[in-house]
């Protein structure tokens, strides 16, 4: 099969290349599963960029997956033939208190797609049945792989941001995530303000029903009951601190951020204000977007990619090039191939 793997250089050009592997046998409990999409999200970039300590050399990256499983394990979860999606957690232990108390994302022995184990970059990946998630026929897979994560991920931060109802919501950064999490937010009733450097993520917020949008650095036009910082930028850390009201609070939704300049205390932190973090998410997480995103019709602002140009895609992100969501599609005739000498055996 071909994939793209990591190749340890970073940067551009040159951070990923294009290989040909065997295909991946499934282990007990795991299903195959050909890739019909795979979404391209900053913490593919991190990972091949080695903002993300190395775990596997030359992994495939890619956690935003949905493709069709092809060969799975008899009585389990899955059968061939069914749609499914390949998100970023991949394992957790089942038995530290964190996995006990429901909190599996803290879990210290936690694996992950596209960093532990190769991605959806490729195509075809295995994944444990278990983490993996059912996708409906009627979903356009370039619009479900982004709700793998990008979706996932957005929607675990506004939780932790515990917004009012109708409460004054800022995002900072307009991307993947961001634009995601602002449908569900507008949905249920919120004010969204959105603060971000590029001009056109500012023109799709205003289309989204935002309402404001301006400069990452500039205050909002109110106080901010809750924000969210998803641009992994450290230097927004204390703007977005002192743009919330009193009792506000801020998550902080990225897994890698440049540093975080020194908070003054009376300016920053003081009136009770909450500083928060997302790490991962739980599969009850996932479950639960999943189904809300259904109901309330998200949908992904897609900008789709061959296959064969994923370095390109990555390259696009790293730049600012990309607004958002980029995902990978078309998997070539090449693909064809492979399924065919599969079929024979």
């Amino acid at each position: 099969m071909r994939a793209w793997e990591v190749t340890g250089r970073g940067g551009a050009p040159g951070r990923l290349r294009p290989v040909d592997r065997p295909v991946p046998e499934p282990g007990p409990g795991e299903v195959l599963v050909r890739v019909e999409a795979c979404g391209v999200c900053r913490t593919d970039l991190h990972v091949a960029d080695g903002d993300l300590a190395p775990h596997r050399p030359h992994v495939v990256p890619g956690h935003e997956v949905v493709g069709t499983v092809v060969a799975a394990e008899a009585g389990g979860r899955f059968t061939a033939g069914d749609r499914v999606g390949v998100a970023w957690l991949r394992h957790t232990c089942g038995e530290c208190r964190w996995c006990r108390s429901g909190a599996e994302n803290l879990c210290p022995r936690a694996e992950f797609t596209g960093w532990d184990h190769d991605g959806g970059y490729a195509e075809y990946v295995v994944a444990p049945a278990a983490y993996a998630y059912r996708v409906p026929d009627s979903l356009p897979a370039e619009q479900a792989a982004p709700l793998l994560c990008a979706g996932i991920i957005g929607y675990r931060a506004l939780r932790r941001a515990a917004l009012p109802a109708g409460g004054r919501l800022g995002l900072y950064g307009f991307g993947a995530s961001a634009h995601l999490t602002a449908q569900v937010a507008l949905a249920q009733g919120a004010e969204v303000h959105v603060l971000t450097r590029g001009a056109r993520a500012r023109l799709m917020a205003l289309e989204l029903g935002a309402a404001s949008a301006g400069d990452a650095y500039d205050p909002p036009p109110v106080p901010l009951d809750a924000a969210i910082v998803f641009a992994p930028v450290g230097e927004l850390v204390p703007v977005a601190l002192e743009a919330l009201d009193r009792g506000g609070c801020l998550v902080l939704a990225g897994i890698q951020l440049s540093d975080v300049p020194v908070l003054d205390y009376q300016r920053h932190l003081f009136l009770e204000k909450r500083l928060t973090t997302v790490t991962a998410n739980t599969r009850a997480d996932g479950e639960e977007f999943l189904r809300l995103a259904g109901r309330l019709q998200v949908r992904a602002q897609v900008t789709s990619y061959p296959f064969e140009q994923a370095d390109r895609a990555l390259d696009d992100l790293a730049t600012g090039q990309l607004t958002g969501v980029g995902v990978l599609t078309g998997w070539s005739n090449h693909a064809r191939l492979t399924r065919e000498r599969l079929a024979r055996g």
